[in-house]
This record gives structure tokens, C-alpha cells and sequence, in this order.
């Protein structure tokens, strides 16, 4: 399984952006996905996650703002986020579970992890 994030960079506060997260070697039929971020000299935080069944969740910090969907045919998970913040600013994770109906918030219910894509919010 090989996860590949994009679409980080800069932008001024209250700005968006559109991560995606290409799989390869995964099956979306079973299993979640998840988004992660990591702020320098934090814990790495859990901030959605999709079922296979489309169901999702948010951390209650971003509830509002963040949106994941996916795209099976395009095997690829996005996360929008709007009305960015400068406290948003992180690396941000794109992670693959084959487990399903399990605490998607907890880093170590995923298996595969992508190298992370950079969102600098100024």
C-alpha cells in the first residue's frame, strides 16, 4: 500500500485548500481512511476519517471547516479545508486502515501512512 498526499502550501488566513491522497494497493470496499496533522513540537492529531460504508467523522476542532471525501474511482481521499487558520498550520497525514468500525482517531488503528503534505497558514 502506497499513500500519497499533495496540495499543501501557503496561504493567508482564511483562505482553502484541497489535499488529496492518492492510494495504491489499498481497497476502499473495506477499512477506513483517516487525516491526520502534526504541528512542530506537538502530538500528531486526528482530524477526519471515512468509513468504507461513506460515513465520516471530524475532530470537534475542526467540525465546520474540514470536509473529507473520497473518490474510488480516482482511488484518492481528499480533505478541504476552509476558513484556514494559522493555528491549522502542520503537516498534514493521509493514513489507511484495513480494520473497519473502529476508533478512527486513534493513530495506531491505521497501518499505512503516507510522507505528508506541508500547510503553512500566515
Amino acid at each position: 500500500v502506497q499513500l500519497v498526499e499533495s496540495g499543501g502550501g501557503s496561504v493567508q488566513a482564511g483562505g482553502s485548500l484541497r489535499l488529496s491522497c492518492a492510494a495504491s494497493g489499498y481497497t476502499y470496499s473495506s477499512g477506513c481512511m483517516g487525516w491526520f496533522r502534526q504541528a512542530p513540537g506537538q502530538t500528531r492529531e486526528w482530524v477526519a476519517g471515512i468509513e468504507s460504508d461513506g460515513s465520516m467523522s471530524y475532530a470537534d476542532s475542526v467540525k465546520g471547516r474540514f470536509t473529507i471525501s473520497r473518490d474510488t474511482s480516482k482511488n484518492t481521499v481528499y480533505l478541504q479545508i476552509n476558513g484556514l487558520d494559522p493555528v491549522d498550520t502542520a503537516k498534514y497525514y493521509c493514513a489507511a486502515s484495513s480494520w473497519y468500525g473502529g476508533p478512527m482517531f486513534n493513530s495506531n488503528y491505521y497501518q499505512y501512512w503516507g510522507q505528508g503534505t506541508q500547510v503553512t497558514v500566515s
